[in-house]
């Protein structure tokens, strides 16, 4: 169905998904996932308008690249050639730059009652990126599971780390203080002010940033969480209320657990942590960093990923 039009004359798109107690909508702006209901209560932040999300989203359900997360700098050497990004969150590139994939219009390229795949062409220099990357995600609604899976190609060297950016509040409502979560990392990556790595993996042992156990989002350093967790396992994170688990597996590295602190009500319909994100990635700054793992893609290679969100109770 017809979701609205854009200034430019492009039309987006809404497909609605069903498979069992969930229910989802995704929409080709963005690729964004619009809603998803577990037996009728939906547990991701969305917007009613397409206007909404042109001016008052926070990358609310959408996909981001070219680069998901921050590039110190807004540039990085690839080959010996430097590139520069737009610095969107100064002095850094985030998600992508100015007009990132979360801006972009996907193309609807396969669709059945239960999963949408949608492509997109980024062209060469697109927000400063080198090479024709071609993407696509696919959403498939299963029993009691919603999988993300992701592919990308370029026709030249290139850097790409695609995520999505839901913000999850299995509550339905309310804020995620309460939430419950466990992450299966020893380590961490700490950060500057500009929410850069500084270096090494850090162990968790003994901080905050512990989540090996289970611990409320707001127990601990006020919720303050916008940080990149090194994957042993997946995160589990439950509502207490209701006992509605959910359970995130990926083939990803890393994890990016943002509590949503950041949140405003006013430039936004949502105020300080009304939902957490679990952006399941590779690290941060990665083009600079060489001891992370490799985020290059070169021609004839074809970059994959999935991410599974499983709900119990």
């Amino acid at each position: 169905m017809i979701f609205g039009t854009l200034p430019s004359g492009e039309t987006v798109e809404r497909v609605e998904l069903a498979s069992g107690r969930l229910r989802a909508s995704v929409l080709s702006y963005g690729a964004v996932l619009q809603s998803l209901e577990v037996s009728g209560v939906n547990v991701v932040l969305g917007l009613p308008t397409l206007d909404d999300y042109l001016t008052r989203s926070r990358y609310f359900g959408a996909v981001v690249g070219r680069y998901g997360n921050r590039i110190a700098g807004g540039r990085f050497t690839l080959d010996g050639v430097e590139y520069r990004l737009p610095v969107n969150n100064a002095p850094n590139s985030l998600h992508g730059g100015v007009q990132g994939f979360d801006k972009k219009v996907w193309t609807i390229t396969g669709r059945t009652a239960d999963s949408v795949t949608l492509t997109l062409v980024s062209p060469d220099g697109d927000q400063g990126y080198p090479g024709t990357l071609t993407a696509s995600v696919t959403y498939t609604l299963a029993g009691d599971a919603i999988r993300l899976d992701y592919a990308a190609e370029t026709d030249a060297p290139t850097v790409v780390n695609l995520t999505n950016h839901s913000y999850f509040n299995l509550a339905g409502g309310g804020d995620v203080l309460g939430h419950v979560v466990e992450i299966a990392a020893e380590h961490y990556l700490p950060v500057d002010d500009g929410k850069i790595p500084t270096g090494e993996p850090a162990p968790v042992k003994g901080t905050p940033f512990d989540f090996t156990s289970p611990h409320a989002v707001g127990a601990r350093a006020g919720g303050a969480y916008d940080h990149c967790y090194v994957l042993d396992g997946g995160v589990r994170v439950t509502e207490p209320g209701s006992g509605l688990v959910m359970e995130v597996t990926t083939t990803e590295p890393g994890v990016q657990f943002y509590a949503g602190g950041m949140l405003d009500g006013e430039a936004t319909p949502y105020g300080p942590h009304a939902g957490l994100c679990l952006e399941t990635q590779h690290f941060p700054d990665s083009p600079n960093q060489p001891h992370f793992p490799s985020t290059v893609l070169r021609p004839g290679e074809r970059r994959t990923s999935s991410t599974t969100y499983r709900f119990t109770g």
